[in-house]
């Protein structure tokens, strides 16, 4: 068993995975906590890593991706803390310092969106480019990009989710994000869906309205990235994206929405909007990983 061990930690909105891994990144241990209280599931977390280690070893570094809005500035006074999250009892938690408690590791965090466009950087859909932005749907929504294949530094943390964007012409719901109401995550989020049909997303039929409304602003978003990042590839990922009908809606609907301005790469749909390819381990888990072997390894040289 190799000496060297990483943990990783992808901190979303419903639930937290959480693992431990050797220095080729082959999982050896994890598991899936509720996000509930931070009382409860940092307890929880640490439960894990404790008895994790009291059977593999000690942890030598842990990369975490969260949920956020998160302070990723080093030269600030709150930074790793959660910031303005709709997750209220999470604001002002040090989530940084509480994995280094819970670990006693040097912790590398991000956004768990750049840790999932890193993962699939690295070793999923996106190997084969060199730049490209990684989109989550689903308790909310988020944008990562990558460039040279390392994250791309932006302090504050890119909060592509709350932009404004037009109307579908059949739309005049309110939308749900509590802080503006109809950005594009108040639009088009898992938690929009289930307020606006009445329904859990997993229940609409593929026939739905809902699918077309949703593809009509997803597309939007990929718009918005490839006329300002230009990237090589767009991957979207999130728990709405299991609906599989929905990708060609949304490939559809940024074509018609291009109207026929140039965008280069962005011609070959097919290879410029995709989905991930890790899903077990998780594109943000692969990410959380890399990141802490990128610590390990610039520690040995």
């Amino acid at each position: 068993m190799s000496k060297i061990l990483l943990g990783a930690i992808e901190a979303g909105g419903t639930k937290i995975l959480c693992a431990l891994a050797n220095e080729n990144r082959t999982i050896l241990r994890e598991i899936r906590i509720a996000t509930a209280d931070p009382t409860e599931t940092l307890a929880n977390m640490r439960r894990f890593f404790h008895n994790a280690e009291q059977e593999l070893g000690k942890i030598a570094a842990v990369g975490v991706g969260t949920f956020g809005p998160i302070d990723l500035d080093p030269r600030s006074g709150s930074f790793g803390y959660i910031t303005d999250t709709p997750k209220t009892a999470w604001r002002g938690v040090d989530f940084r310092d509480a994995i280094q408690q819970i670990c006693d590791a040097p912790v590398m965090i991000d956004t768990d969106v750049n840790a999932a466009a890193l993962g699939e950087s690295t070793h999923g859909a996106g190997q084969d480019v060199d730049t490209m932005c990684y989109v989550t749907i689903g308790t909310g929504i988020g944008v990562g990009v990558i460039k040279n294949k390392a994250i791309v530094d932006v302090s504050p943390n890119i909060e592509a989710g709350h932009i404004r964007i037009a109307r579908h012409p059949l739309d005049n719901f309110i939308g749900v994000c509590p802080f503006h109401g109809d950005c594009l995550e108040g639009l088009a989020s898992g938690p929009s869906l289930n307020e606006r049909w009445g329904s859990a997303p997993e229940a609409l039929p593929d026939h739905h309205e809902a699918w077309d409304i949703q593809a009509f602003y997803i597309a939007q978003l990929c718009l918005n990235l490839s006329y300002i990042l230009r990237p090589d590839r767009i991957i979207i990922g999130g728990g709405v994206m299991s609906r599989e009908i929905l990708l060609d809606k949304i490939r559809i609907s940024f074509s018609e929405q291009t109207a026929g301005y140039s965008l280069g790469r962005a011609r070959d749909l097919e290879a410029y909007i995709v989905t991930p390819n890790l899903h077990s381990p998780s594109s943000g888990l692969i990410g959380a990983l890399e990141m802490a072997w990128g610590y390990q390894k610039t520690m040995k040289t």
